[in-house]
């Protein structure tokens, strides 16, 4: 652990989906958690490959490190998890919101999954509520139930110096999150965001994915202040109401993410397939003119 109290952080971008995936650690040799692993996936062929697992895997082994949880903040719906490998790899335990029983239920309707398949977030090995605490090694974990994106979301603020915020932030160029994915809200949004903004100023935040404007590389980077001063969307001075009318108007005009029907059908599963059916085979579904 770093002289003021930070973690250590190893950031790892997935090109495809412009997903950050990261190792925080208290040290080398220490003790180490995974956020938002990706499973690499080819639409086209529905081949999946561990291509982009294998460095945070690799990184993990390289610094001697022990890793204690792989931690989602979300089911996302633009890339899918790869928590199963990496637990394969190297142990830990797979986490995500409590309020994932409500994401269950709703995909459970819109995909009709198989009777066995049951929406209390047991294919997970921890749901966590907002407030909750833990501990792995000299790093503190606290739990920020940030529901908008999806009612499930969470953030994970680490040692009161760092915090990792999903989906709900963008870089301040970029903005916030869509909200029209079922049960989402851009009201809840709204308040998530500034539960995340009331932290101390210096807090240094995480994103997990950045949509880079022109000109510039991709960033995983920002702060408390530079998001309440510069955010596009939440800046200071922006209203509930107006941030409402913004962010229902430009989600009407977004295409669904590409890979969000294979994604979600894995990622309520903590990750893994649906069960082999008769052939042995593993199929996804496509419901059609449901989302």
């Amino acid at each position: 652990m770093t002289r003021h109290g930070a973690p250590l952080v190893r950031a790892f971008l997935d090109q495809d989906s412009e997903t950050f995936s990261y190792v925080v650690y208290d040290r080398p040799g220490g003790q180490a958690v995974v956020i938002d692993p990706v499973l690499d996936f080819d639409y086209k062929s529905g081949r999946t490959r561990t291509d982009t697992a294998q460095q945070l895997v690799d990184f993990v082994r390289e610094q001697g490190l022990t890793l204690h949880w792989i931690l989602e903040t979300h089911a996302h719906a633009d890339h899918l998890s790869a928590a199963p490998f990496i637990r394969e790899q190297l142990g830990g335990r797979i986490a995500i919101g409590e309020h994932i029983r409500e994401v269950q239920g709703i995909f459970r309707r819109v995909f009709n999954l198989e009777r066995a398949f049951l929406p209390d977030g047991s294919q997970f090995d921890q749901l966590f509520a907002d407030g909750d605490t833990f501990e792995v090694g000299e790093l503190r974990f606290r739990v920020m139930h940030t529901p908008g994106h999806t009612p499930a979301d969470l953030a994970y603020i680490v040692n009161e110096q760092a915090v990792f915020v999903g989906d709900t932030l963008f870089m301040p160029d970029v903005g916030t999150a869509r909200c029209d994915f079922p049960g989402g809200s851009a009201s809840r949004l709204y308040q998530s965001i500034h539960r995340l903004l009331a932290l101390p100023e210096d807090t240094v935040i995480y994103i997990c994915h950045d949509y880079p404007r022109p000109g510039r590389e991709h960033q995983y980077l920002t702060t408390v202040g530079e998001q309440r001063r510069h955010n596009i969307h939440v800046r200071e001075g922006v209203e509930e109401a107006e941030f409402v009318t913004m962010r229902d108007e430009r989600d009407a005009t977004l295409a669904m993410p590409r890979l969000i029907l294979p994604a979600i059908q894995v990622n309520i599963r903590a990750g893994r397939m649906p069960p082999p059916e008769d052939d042995g085979g593993i199929y996804l579904k496509i419901p059609i003119n449901r989302l």
